[in-house]
């Protein structure tokens, strides 16, 4: 069934050039960007079935691991690939409809591009989670960077293009950083699969995999909008259209979240001087992230506040370097996906019915619209983690981690997680009592909004709160997703599967195994003999 993995990318990809040639007919292209997530979530949740027997490896174009492209799928990429495709369809059923009604109101928005663009979102976030090398993760991220200056900017609105910029240039930032480094670790190992380079990077001298791990937390930093690299989120993410915020807030900082835990552990599993310079910037995003979101009075910037203090605690899990904690951490991000995406959906419902996000100038709304009331309550308190809502669950976890790990810093971050926690509970609060309570200071506008808004949103806010009526057998997972991660050899056995090649066979070396016997095969295995040089002999083979 290794089939079904490269379905997430080539699905989206190619229904994204049918929708190109749909461009005049809005309806055609929301009926195939409908079916393409629903085909591409079914496939997720068939791999998600799947992977408990193992993880799922396909070489691309039946070349071995280390030559070719390996596109792998273990627990933790079956776990992000279902969550994304639920938050992406949920999204693009809210935007089909807001954008239906956005063209009558406004010819200049391009609905046409959207579809195209969205599509080609979903395939790079695909190919972020079930890629096996470090160079397809970074084609990934630069398939992301396109579609989402596209989303940003929908509109050309003069606020959207410069938000739209800052989120370009930083972006390019990160990806040449990430790029520098991927030219470094090929130049000192002769690989970029993971599998391999597992076993290849212990082989290097301690400085040089500091820095080589220190690069790539940069990379990834800026990505997943960590403390001091996240300054430019607040302004970028408020000025697209909701649902863009939307997918934006639940999901683009999550991939770089997935790259920090998936090259941390699988490829620097012991660094304890970075581990606690990562525990120190942890409680720095959580601190300072929900100190920004207790000043302001705009419900998306309040927001985006939020979703930077909370990437600390996700930060916190993968620093406390134990499996309790990365458990804790893949439960976290999964509820966080869901609820972020939750909250900002619904705020772009507060914004077309009160007619802004301004919280000075909002109020009444729970007078107005109950229904409102109650999809925004529900999602805010599972965000400040109230119990018993899976947001509570995922931060005890966090907590106990961290209980267990029993290191000064380790005390110091749960004192951040509580202020952290009791900080967001009181900028919920101060939202909720501004719109919804308080009496507006001047009338709002009597706006129709479409059920498919209202359906779409309240479907995500399910999917949130469904999060925990599933807790128990959620966690169980997570579990697994994490005792595979730091045994490591499940990942690495799966791609490598004779300890050296993957199970894929070129045409090349198949002629020369079988012309040459044993003389062949023995060029080959010699990469194992590391005291002849396996660096070296792992070069020569990718420059094959």
């Amino acid at each position: 069934m290794n089939w079904l993995v490269p379905l997430v990318v080539a699905l989206p990809l190619f229904s994204a050039g049918l929708a190109l040639t749909q461009a005049s007919r809005p309806r055609v292209q929301a009926i195939i960007s409908i079916t393409t997530i629903s085909l591409v979530l079914i496939d997720a949740i068939w791999m998600l079935a799947l992977v408990d027997a193992g993880p799922l490896v396909l070489n691309v174009g039946e070349w071995n691991a280390p030559v070719g492209i390996a596109l792998v799928v273990d627990r933790l990429s079956a776990l992000m690939l279902v969550v994304s495709s639920v938050v992406l369809l949920g999204v693009l059923l809210y935007s089909v409809s807001q954008g239906t009604s956005m063209e009558r109101r406004d010819s200049r928005t391009p609905v046409s591009v959207f579809h195209p663009t969205y599509l080609v979102l979903a395939a790079g976030v695909g190919n972020a989670f079930i890629s096996g090398d470090l160079f397809n993760i970074y084609v990934a991220f630069e398939i992301l960077l396109g579609a989402s200056f596209v989303l940003i900017t929908l509109g050309a609105t003069g606020e959207r293009i410069r938000a739209g910029t800052i989120y370009v240039v930083v972006s390019l930032a990160s990806s040449i950083l990430f790029l520098t480094a991927l030219a470094l670790i090929y130049a000192a190992t002769g690989t970029l699969t993971l599998a391999t380079l597992a076993e290849r990077l212990p082989e290097l001298p301690v400085g040089t995999q500091t820095v080589l791990q220190v690069m790539l937390l940069l990379g990834f930093g800026i990505k997943a909008a960590i403390f001091p690299l996240s300054a430019w989120l607040p302004d970028s993410y408020p000025t697209a259209p909701a649902p863009v915020t939307a997918v934006f807030a639940g999901l683009l900082t999550k991939v770089g979240i997935y790259a920090i835990i998936r090259t941390q552990v699988l490829l620097f599993p012991a660094n304890d001087a970075l581990d606690d310079v990562l525990i120190v910037l942890s409680i720095l995003t959580m601190v300072i992230g929900i100190l920004g979101a207790v000043a302001q009075n705009d419900l998306k910037r309040l927001l985006s506040f939020t979703l930077v203090s909370h990437i600390g605690y996700m930060l916190f899990g993968i620093a406390i370097a134990n499996q309790v904690g990365l458990a804790a951490t893949i439960f976290y991000v999964a509820h966080h996906i869901t609820v972020q995406t939750a909250l900002f959906l619904v705020a772009g419902w507060i914004e077309q019915r009160g007619g802004t996000t301004s919280l000075d100038e909002l109020g009444g709304l729970a007078k107005l619209a109950p229904m409102l009331a109650v999809v925004f309550f529900v999602p805010a308190m599972n965000l400040a983690g109230i119990p018993p809502l899976s947001g509570f669950m995922g931060k005890v976890g966090l907590l106990q981690a961290a209980a267990d790990a029993a290191t000064p810093l380790a005390y110091a971050a749960i004192a951040a997680g509580l202020l952290t926690s009791l900080l967001t509970l009181y900028a919920i609060v101060k939202a909720w009592n501004k719109a919804f309570w308080q009496s507006s200071p001047k009338p709002l506008p009597t706006v129709r909004i479409r059920r498919g808004m209202i359906g779409a949103a309240t479907a995500i806010v399910g999917a949130s709160t469904a999060i925990t009526l599933v807790a128990g057998p959620l966690y169980a997972y997570a579990t697994s997703a994490a005792r595979d991660l730091t045994l490591r050899t499940p990942y690495i056995n799966a791609v490598l599967v004779d300890g050296e090649r993957g199970e894929g066979e070129s045409a090349e070396v198949a002629g020369t195994e079988g012309s040459d016997g044993s003389e062949g095969s023995g060029s080959e295995g010699s990469g194992s003999e590391s005291e002849t040089g396996s660096g070296s002999q792992g070069q020569e083979d990718d420059d094959e």
